[in-house]
């Protein structure tokens, strides 16, 4: 028997959005509630057959101006996103006028506003710097773990491992990064960072995301080396982050870990019914 199509109702518009070329795709649940299953989030996920991106967001209504949901190019979730928070956050500012949001996530509240010439701030909290917050697998000092490299261990809503190198462009981060993804002292696995210490505001950065690979950017790897980097007295609290993708600025306040940067809302496209089909 022919497989029946479904109607064009269930087809879903989305938003194609970047910052610094870590890229995401946004589905808006305010008005129509709906579920991704996995599958159809890693159908999306892929950059030849789907739509292709790093992390995939959904708004929907919360108990600020709106809640936000990540998911990870492996279909996993994830609690926290920073360059998605700032490109939806521009994205929502733009809609509403208003220059301050409040945003809530799995990680919790994060409040975002204009920083004007076209940048978007979002305090994404504060860091996790015991082992039971990041978390860790057993209990040890965040700063230095007992891994070759001596990395430290920050979470930002999602777990982070970031090493101190001499050079980043010297490092295969496709064997390292997936190689520490996976290590047993992180039961979540980790975001890995390779960063380089150019000066005492001012670092080099590359990174692996969990769930997904090398990015050109992130936000939360961001702030998770420059919390990094500033408990190891190498730099100070706020930095400069260049990344493969371009740069951010990273300011460890009293009231959280700001983050600013460039956003783009690069087009609007719609799922077709057929696709949302081949995916259950």
């Amino acid at each position: 028997m022919p497989r029946m199509t479904k109607p064009a109702s269930t087809s879903l518009s989305f938003m194609k959005m970047h910052g610094l070329g870590n890229d995401f795709v946004v589905f808006d649940a305010r008005k129509r509630d709906f579920s991704l299953s996995e599958a159809l989030v890693r159908a999306i996920a892929h950059r030849q057959t789907g739509i292709g991106f790093d992390q995939l967001a959904v708004i929907s209504q919360g108990v600020g101006d709106a809640h936000l949901t990540f998911y990870n190019a492996d279909g996993s979730t994830s609690g926290a996103c920073g360059n998605a928070t700032r490109c939806i956050a521009r994205c929502l500012m733009e809609e509403t006028g208003a220059d301050r949001l409040h945003l809530t996530t799995d990680r919790g509240d994060l409040f975002a506003c204009d920083a004007g010439d076209g940048l978007t701030s979002v305090n994404m909290g504060y860091p996790q710097l015991t082992w039971d917050e990041v978390p860790l697998a057993e209990a040890m000092d965040t700063l230095s773990l007992p891994i070759e490299g001596t990395p430290v261990a920050t979470g930002m809503g999602n777990p982070h491992c970031t090493f101190f190198v001499d050079d980043v462009m010297d490092v295969d981060l496709a064997t390292f990064g997936a190689a520490h993804e996976h290590h047993p002292l992180y039961p979540q696995r980790t975001n890995v960072q390779v960063a380089q210490i150019v000066g005492k505001d001012h670092i080099r950065m590359r990174v692996w995301e969990r769930g997904v690979g090398i990015t050109l950017a992130s936000g939360s790897s961001s702030c998770a080396t420059a919390v990094a980097a500033a408990r190891r007295g190498l730099t100070g609290r706020a930095v400069r982050i260049d990344l493969d993708g371009g740069s951010l600025q990273i300011d460890w306040r009293d009231d959280g870990v700001w983050m600013t940067g460039e956003t783009m809302h690069v087009a609007d496209g719609t799922l077709t019914s057929q696709f949302i089909e081949s995916c259950q």
